[in-house]
């Protein structure tokens, strides 16, 4: 028998409704104000459906932090960065573009509440792991990145996490812009990282195809556990 009323709407659909619904409310008054009930008011859910897809509200924030990194991952794989410099450099302009990226990445607590005590769980936000070193391993072989770098994430991270933070130590009207910022970034990692030798056409090629592969693999990881976060609840609206 045919059944009667809506049609029952797909569960992913519905998953990513509700977290923008999050997003926006989060935005405006924090995570820490923000209740499963003005979620499931603002997205047009019932209450229980929200448990259907996280069983907290914890897990619904982390799962909408998890879609930030997959936008994040994908706008920089968009833009085409070619060098280790422009990739982390384009990671800092395009994170500090989107508001929640922005947040996790300076540790906001007015924003994310409790969750700043966890914004590094990962060095940079972008996730590092296996992946990268294949990729520094190769950049190496190429030329562009010294033989003696070591702890390429930790000196990474410093760079990144200090010029992010630097507004916050200088006069608001000596402060740089996000979009300055990234260029300082982009430009402090090569000369931290970089043999500073001007590679052949070849070599140059190969780096950033390296930097498109990193990219793809950091979205596709990115994606997946976003995926595994929306849960696998149906029929409920």
């Amino acid at each position: 028998m045919a059944r009667v009323g809506r049609p029952p709407q797909d569960p992913v659909q519905r998953a990513h409704r509700i977290l923008d619904a999050t997003a926006e409310l989060v935005l405006r008054w924090g995570y820490d104000k923000t209740t499963i009930d003005d979620v499931a008011k603002a997205a047009g859910v019932a209450k229980g459906t929200i448990y259907l897809h996280w069983k907290t509200r914890d897990d619904l924030f982390a799962a909408l932090l998890r879609r930030e990194r997959v936008h994040v991952a994908e706008e920089l794989r968009a833009s085409g960065p070619a060098t280790i410099g422009e990739l982390f450099g384009g990671f800092v302009g395009t994170a500090l573009r989107r508001p929640l990226m922005r947040a996790v990445l300076v540790g906001d607590p007015e924003l994310l509440g409790k969750f700043a005590r966890m914004k590094r769980h990962s060095t940079t936000g972008l996730e590092l792991g296996p992946a990268f070193d294949t990729y520094i391993g190769r950049l190496v072989e190429y030329g562009a990145v010294r033989e003696d770098a070591r702890e390429h994430t930790i000196a990474i991270a410093a760079i990144v996490y200090g010029f992010v933070f630097l507004p916050d130590l200088l006069p608001q009207a000596a402060g740089p812009s996000g979009e300055r910022i990234a260029e300082l970034v982009a430009d402090t990692v090569e000369r931290a990282l970089g043999s500073g030798r001007e590679l052949p056409d070849d070599d140059a090629r190969a780096v950033a195809q390296a930097t498109t592969d990193l990219l793809d693999a950091m979205a596709e990881n990115a994606r997946g556990k976003l995926a595994a976060s929306l849960g696998s609840a149906k029929g409920a609206s």
